[in-house]
């Protein structure tokens, strides 16, 4: 090849020096798939042969420097008598092994399409996990909402009992105030799992997706799998951007890669909804704690001392613990809402799949100079392959789709945030209010400080939720997932795309 030679006359010089057949890289060159598995594919790669049958005592070899020291380490490593050479050249034999690991040229091992949808089990698994923590939350907000529910049955008992003592309103006191502890403690039991979750939660990190150029790698996966990814692999970007000089089997890889950097994407996005859900817990135990608080300060300063006042002070301390801990898990969470924001809006601006697979859409034809390969189509190859690559391009269209709700449910999950927010403000500002006009202390600094301050928090978290929703609906809006009716094309690769049938689904239809 040095010389000028043409590869064709270089195989057959090749051929001639060593006395054994010749061999070019093809698709159909592959190897005993059990075999190779049980191999260590680098050092055959260092060595220099390829196995390409074994069987009866006897392995044909592909090799780029055939000789007897080869062969010895042949039947050495297959345990076999007789081996057949064939030769080919360096580069041939370079693309045999990338063929029969499934990958394309120059990307590591890990760029398989086996690796890669290991990668997207494991990804798939903690977006499992995720989904069991939103679940876990959502059981704990209902339970400090059965704790609000049984903290009113108790103050109802109570202010009977100390407004008209017990006799005969026990009969109505006593239910109450029992049925009151009974939901308290079952909202407890609901909530207390959840706690748990506080330091569980694993950072939403996204290696980022390279178009392609890079592999999304796992590694520790028999203990606590971690997502990396790999350097960016040279000539790949040059590689995928001659789509149309790509093999079928070339293009199936490139799309296994994009739904793996498709499915890191929504396991990123679970983990926002994830933290916002743990938000809207800590929250919702803010508004439980200052429910206890108001009801502590009422009752305090609507009685004064009395034989209750240590009552008073509990729960007061009690909901001042509860608030507390309630806005320290807003505070460890509120960035999560910040960074899925920015995420999903980053990702609308990306190129979609389509842009990839069809480039002529975008860039117009491409000369002879872009693309001198066209690789030749027969009638015998529809469906076959093509139909194979259609198929895989479905896949990676309906896993781009699911992306596209992902982000809407994050944007809707921000926006519930936000209106959470609004909640609590609410409550906050209501309840300085509350006290404001009702007591008639107001004279006292301490106690209109107090007021004051309940009212401006209040007013601080309602323009902080309205800041969250206002921007996600206006988000959401925008997203394309809000349609009437939806038009599916059903495929059929041994025909023209413009012959292809519609389907039409109508949200009226049921």
């Amino acid at each position: 090849m040095k010389a000028g030679l043409e590869k064709l006359q270089a195989l057959e010089a090749l051929g001639k020096r060593y006395g054994c057949p010749w061999v070019e890289y093809q698709e159909s060159v592959t190897g005993p798939q059990l075999l190779l598995w049980k191999l260590d594919m680098a050092q055959l790669r260092a060595e220099g042969w390829f196995p390409r049958l074994v069987g009866d005592g006897r392995a044909t070899v592909i090799a780029i420097e055939p000789g007897p020291a080869l062969a010895a380490k042949v039947r050495k490593t297959l345990g076999v008598q007789e081996v057949e050479f064939q030769v080919t050249l360096a580069e041939d034999l370079l693309r045999i092994f990338e063929h029969n690991q499934d990958i394309n040229p120059g990307f590591p091992p890990t760029a398989g399409r086996t690796p890669l949808a290991k990668v997207r089990t494991y990804l798939a698994g903690r977006r499992s996990l995720f989904a069991h923590y939103r679940t876990l939350l959502a059981k704990s907000r209902t339970g400090l909402a059965f704790i609000r529910t049984g903290l009113s049955f108790i103050t109802i008992a109570l202010l009977f009992l100390r407004l008209v003592g017990a006799g005969y309103y026990l009969f109505l006191e006593a239910p109450l105030l029992i049925s009151g502890i009974i939901i308290i403690y079952d909202g407890f039991k609901w909530y207390l799992p959840a706690r748990t979750l506080f330091a569980a939660l694993p950072p939403c990190l996204e290696t980022g997706a390279t178009g392609g150029t890079s592999v999304l790698e796992v590694g520790n996966e028999y203990i606590a799998p971690e997502f990396r990814r790999s350097e960016v692999v040279p000539g790949a970007a040059a590689l995928r951007a001659g789509w149309t000089s790509l093999s079928p089997v070339m293009r199936r890889r490139y799309l296994a890669s994009d739904r793996t950097d498709l499915a890191e994407e929504r396991t990123v996005l679970a983990c926002f909804r994830t933290r916002m859900a743990k938000v809207r817990t800590g929250l919702a135990f803010t508004r439980t704690g200052f429910a206890f608080i108001s009801i502590g300060l009422g009752l305090l300063r609507q009685f004064h001392a009395s034989r209750w006042v240590y009552f008073d002070l509990g729960l007061m301390g009690l909901g001042v613990v509860m608030g507390l801990e309630g806005f320290f898990w807003y505070a460890r969470g509120r960035q999560a809402g910040v960074d899925g924001l920015v995420s999903v809006r980053q990702k609308a601006r990306m190129s979609t799949v389509w842009h990839y697979f069809f480039p002529l859409h975008r860039h117009g034809l491409p000369g002879v100079d872009k693309n001198p390969m066209i690789l030749p189509v027969k009638s015998s190859h529809a469906p076959g392959i093509w139909a194979t690559t259609g198929v895989a391009l479905e896949r990676t269209v309906l896993a781009e789709r699911r992306n596209v709700m992902a982000r809407l449910r994050t944007v809707m999950a921000r926006a519930r945030t936000g209106f959470a927010f609004i909640r609590t403000g609410l409550s906050l500002f209501s309840i300085g209010v509350g006290f404001l006009l009702f007591f008639s202390d107001t004279g006292r600094i301490g106690w209109t400080v107090f007021n004051f301050s309940m009212m401006a928090i209040g007013l601080v978290l309602v323009a902080d939720g309205f800041y969250w929703s206002i921007p996600a609906e206006r988000t959401r809006r925008q997203l394309p997932y809000c349609y009437g009716d939806m038009e599916i094309p059903i495929p059929d690769y041994g025909v023209s795309a413009r012959f292809w049938k519609t389907v039409v689904f109508s949200n009226d239809e049921g």
